[in-house]
């Protein structure tokens, strides 16, 4: 390739060698290998893309050469574009030699924490790769996956979770923290990581939760022993051993009749809730995946919503079909009332191959019982007429276990088999006698006409297994045959030699049993072919005739057996119990290889049984500081609250200066006042009594001229060691002071301020602390001067009466959450954060507020931050904010940006710029900060919510916990779950909220009906369900943990 001379030549043969069908069709292109790697260093995107993909193609192979270009690879690691470094760790993961086992490993663990989630999902699918390597990396490669199992991202889950299974199975306690996680994150992952985890779950599930049908199965095993066994006739003859089992099993019975109710652990509802909407996902494996989760984990009366969803991939591809078939097969045989309502969906098409045919007439043999069976039986009269010789053996199989199965129809099926006796096809009727032969091992008595037609039918039938089967059935009942069964015998000498084996053999035995019943007519044909096998070729038919000869026609030499042989002929033999060949095959995972071949296959993870005693739920439990507990933190009432007059307060602050040595400790309470007396020295100077600006100007008409200007200078020196205390003062997050307003309305919301005044009077001495109404001079935007009008505003609205506050004043509550951004080690120094600050977007209301905190951790200062290339899905929208020139080290400055999200929870990715690098970022939102607040009167609620009924109106049934059952924390974790306004309402048990989309208008209703014991019910009105149905999610999700 060094002879191209322009990029476009270059792509255009790297395309053809690249070409997968090419790849796919066995064309070999490791011959280009060394003119390919010269180009991975090139500039161009689209050749290096192309290069990569060569080389994953091909350097296993040319091991050596690639090495060459692992420099190149390395530094395809540090490249802005996220597609390169994945390529290039794909490629570097992809070069199997031991010796870079070490670069490998330190760029998976650089990736895995790369700020794009498909930088960090390539570093999980390197994880295997790794391990497969070199397996003593497996402790470092645990580290990677456990971290990257914190990973929130959709697109990494999968991922993870697949290099989980692959490096370590077996260490269930990394999935304790993500369980709930994974759980619901399960509806947004890629189909084939829904597979992955899905199963993966089930086995955790079945480790860590009790087997919720665990009393049903118990008394079903129990009442069926005792039924079988416990006959009065047999109580007499029951020694003790026998009875004291039986006690025991009585003990049992009662004390599983009295052990409490299950109660299903809410891990296990979480789950099973979370999987259910998969049922309708367009991939078969994932509805595959959901049903067999739903048959190894959830109730027995829950476990039939799978049933529709596997009859629709019956519509699919064979292939699909002959997967789900088996699965069915194997789930019709313990949950049968589970499928009966599909019957119709299995029966047979013309069209349909012999293998689908056999497993549909497995399923509908399931199926049989006493209710459906003439129509079943109606089917199968069809079926026999097919053309397909396999299909109509397997029909005539099913039709003798639906007689054995379901004794009212035994006879009815036998005489159809018997009338298959007259049919034109040789294979139809071996393999109706190979049947018959079996059901009248249950009657034979009552059916010595159907064997006297079977004995003619020796002359005709050439099919082995069939004249065999007669034979077995001449020799075994000939005593309700006795002048048949000799000729048959007669015939069968004349034939000896020309028969196959397994018919010569029961040659054998119809002769030794007819010598020991019918001695006289028999005796000289025994002895005849008995010498014609003691000959044979096969030397298991003449070891047969010399054990036979020994055993019946006693000698001098003959043993003790010889006595009891006709108990050893013509012994009862129990009658064959005819089992579907799906029976036991429930032990391996539905859904699994191995299921599908009934044998363990590699890699395949045994699915451990129920744990006897619960294991302890509180390991899933992940620490989160409530909004009550960071708000408490931050209302801690300062030193000088205390004081109950402004007067006591002067005299606090005359004992203790206001700048003192100890300013280290009490440094937000000084800073509060200095703040305070700084604002208002600069607004008046006469009407303050803390001012000391206002008494200057006082005196200073008295003094001099000269006394005034050193006052000046002196006063002038403590306003700069103000401004100084102020900038050094650490400034108090927008999300606490908002957390702070949330705090203090809702104790307006839900007591009146005559009650509690002694409360009231802390919480709003707290919140004045935490408003700082002088931003420090490097926020270079006016976000907290109109952060303070705001807050001034809400307070306006609180009514200090006795009366409840109105619903004006009640305002959505809600800590705010802070993101990551940009990490400071990414950004070099440069540390970013964003929160949604639920505030008006000024410039344009139908955009989204998103406060965005630069901090400077470097040594240098940052210059020209600002965004580049925003890349938005269709109808989003970017309002950048104002370029930050410089930022000195070790400050922080804060600006807000808006978006229009578009009513979408899809991330708007930009670059975020300094004037030497750029970083890719992105910001998603949580679906509840896509509102904002309205204002409804409880008639206007139901009035709206009338209108948004049927399909825009999603309802959920929950169990709150002891600390979430109250209204006040029910409406706390709602409106911090999303933006929403508190509505009024009548009834106590009952709380509402109303919002709206913030880019469309769309009107959004949540109502919370609480009932006794914690129970409750969330209904969501939306006019878009998409939004509604993601709502559900995040409250219930705030409501439940």
């Amino acid at each position: 390739m060094d002879g191209f001379d322009s990029a476009v030549q270059c792509v255009t043969v790297l395309y053809w060698v690249c070409d997968p069908q090419m790849i796919a069709r066995g064309k070999n292109a490791s011959d280009l290998f060394p003119a390919v790697v010269k180009n991975v260093a090139c500039k161009n995107i689209e050749v290096k893309k192309l290069v990569y993909v060569y080389l994953v193609r091909y350097a296993e192979e040319q091991q050596d050469l690639a090495l060459l270009s692992i420099s190149t690879f390395q530094r395809g690691l540090k490249d802005p574009n996220q597609l390169i470094r994945a390529s290039a760790l794909r490629v570097l993961s992809s070069i199997r030699v031991t010796i870079i086992v070490p670069i490998m490993m330190l760029a998976i663990k650089e990736a895995a924490s790369d700020m794009s989630p498909y930088v960090r999902k390539t570093a999980a699918h390197a994880i295997p790769k790794l391990y497969s390597l070199d397996p003593e990396q497996k402790d470092c490669l645990i580290e990677v996956i456990e971290k990257l199992l914190a990973d929130k991202t959709t697109l990494v889950a999968g991922s993870v979770v697949m290099a989980f299974e692959e490096v370590c199975p077996e260490r269930i306690d990394l999935i304790h923290k993500n369980y709930r996680k994974l759980c619901n994150l399960l509806i947004d992952v890629e189909e084939w990581g829904q597979v992955v985890i899905i199963n993966m779950l089930t086995r955790y599930a079945r480790t860590q939760f009790l087997n919720p049908n665990m009393n049903e199965s118990l008394l079903e095993e129990g009442g069926g022993e005792k039924a079988f066994y416990g006959s009065d006739n047999d109580d007499d003859t029951d020694d003790e051993e026998d009875k004291e089992e039986k006690e025991k099993k009585k003990t049992e019975a009662t004390a599983i009749v009295k052990r409490k109710p299950y109660v299903m652990d809410p891990d296990h509802r979480l789950l099973l809730r979370n999987t259910k909407p998969l049922l309708q996902s367009r991939n078969a494996a994932v509805v595959m995946a959901v049903a067999q989760l739903y048959f190894h984990l959830a109730p027995k009366a829950e476990v039939g919503v799978i049933a529709k969803a596997l009859v629709r991939l019956m519509r699919s591809h064979s292939e699909v079909q002959y997967v789900v078939l088996q699965n069915v097969a194997t789930m019709s045989i313990k949950r049968r009332g589970m499928f009966e309502p599909y019957l119709k969906s299995f029966y047979i098409r013309s069209t349909d191959p012999t293998q689908i045919k056999v497993l549909k007439l497995e399923v509908l043999t399931n199926l049989a019982n006493e209710t459906n069976i003439s129509t079943i039986l109606r089917e199968f009269q069809t079926y026999i007429k097919s053309n397909d010789k396999d299909f109509v053996a397997a029909t005539i199989q099913a039709i003798g276990r639906c007689a054995t199965n379901i004794g009212e129809v035994r006879d009815t099926c036998l005489n159809g088999l018997v009338q298959l006796l007259s049919n034109r096809d040789e294979l139809v009727v071996a393999e109706s006698v190979v049947v018959i032969k079996k059901l009248l091992q249950m009657q034979p008595e009552q059916h010595s006409d159907i064997i006297k037609h079977m004995a003619k039918l020796t002359d005709n039938i050439q099919v082995p297994m069939a004249r065999a089967s007669i034979l077995w059935l001449i020799g075994e009942y000939c005593e309700h045959v006795p002048k048949i069964a000799p000729d048959v015998l007669r015939k069968m000498a004349k034939t000896f030699t020309n028969e196959e084996d397994i018919v010569k053999l029961q040659i054998i035995n119809l002769a030794a049993k007819l010598y020991l019943t019918n001695s006289k007519q028999t005796k000289l044909l025994t002895q005849y072919v008995l010498n014609l096998a003691k000959y044979d070729q096969n030397y298991d038919i003449r070891d047969r005739a010399r054990f036979i000869r020994q055993l019946i026609v006693p000698t001098d030499k003959s043993g003790a057996l010889s006595k009891y042989a006709k108990k050893l002929f013509l012994a009862l033999k129990p009658a064959p119990v005819l089992e579907s060949p799906f029976k036991d095959r429930d032990h391996f995972q539905l859904g699994s290889l191995s299921h599908l071949l009934n044998a363990k296959a590699g890699g395949y993870q045994v699915l451990p049984d129920w744990p006897e005693a619960a294991p302890d739920p509180s390991v899933r439990n992940v620490e989160v500081i409530t909004l009550l507990e960071r708000v408490t933190t931050l209302t801690s009432v300062p030193e000088w609250t205390k004081c109950s007059s402004r007067e006591k307060r002067k005299e606090k602050k005359a004992d203790k200066p206001f700048y003192s040595d100890s300013e280290g400790e009490s440094g937000p309470t000084e800073s509060a006042d200095s703040a305070s007396d700084t604002a208002s020295g600069s607004e008046s100077g006469s009407g303050s009594e803390e001012s000391g600006s206002g008494s200057e100007s006082e005196e200073s008409n008295e003094e001099s001229e000269s006394a005034s200007e050193e006052d000046e200078e002196e006063e002038g020196k403590k306003k700069k060691k103000n401004v100084e205390k102020i900038k050094a003062r650490k400034p108090v997050p927008e999300s606490e002071r908002i957390a702070a307003i949330a705090c203090l309305f809702t104790l307006a919301q839900h007591q009146t301020i005559h009650d509690c005044s002694p409360v009231f009077e802390k919480t709003l001495c707290s919140f004045l602390f935490l408003v700082d109404p002088a931003p420090s001079p490097s926020q270079v935007t006016p976000l907290n001067n109109f952060l303070s009008s705001s807050l001034v505003t809400d307070l306006e609205g609180l009514s200090l009466t006795d009366n409840v506050l109105s619903p004006t004043t009640i305002i959505p509550s809600g800590n705010l959450k802070t993101y990551e951004l940009l990490h400071r080690i990414t950004g070099e120094g440069l540390s970013v954060e964003y929160c949604f600050s639920r505030q008006p977007f000024s410039p344009d209301p139908h955009m989204v507020a998103v406060k965005i905190q630069f901090t400077n951790s470097a040594t240098s200062e940052a210059k020209s931050l600002h965004v580049e290339d925003a890349k938005l899905q269709s109808g989003m929208r970017i309002k950048e904010f104002p370029e930050i020139e410089v930022l000195p080290a070790g400050e922080t400055v804060s600006v807000v940006m808006g978006i229009d999200f578009c009513d979408s929870t899809q991330a708007a990715n930009f670059q975020l710029c300094t004037h030497t690098r750029k970083f890719f970022v992105s910001i998603q939102p949580p679906v509840g900060e896509l509102m904002m607040p309205i204002f409804m009167t409880e008639n206007e609620f139901k009035k709206e919510q009338g209108q948004l009924m049927g399909m825009n109106e999603i309802t959920e049934k929950l169990t709150l916990e002891e600390k979430c059952q109250g209204e006040h924390a029910v409406v706390q974790r709602v409106t911090t779950a999303a933006n929403l306004s508190r509505v009024p309402c009548g009834s106590d048990k009952e709380c509402r909220f109303a919002g709206k989309t913030v880019t469309s208008g769309s009107l959004v209703l949540v109502s919370v009906v609480t009932k006794e014991d914690g129970a409750a019910q969330l209904t969501v009105n939306c006019e878009k369900m998409v939004i509604g149905t993601m709502l559900v999610k995040d409250i219930l999700q705030a409501l439940t943990q």
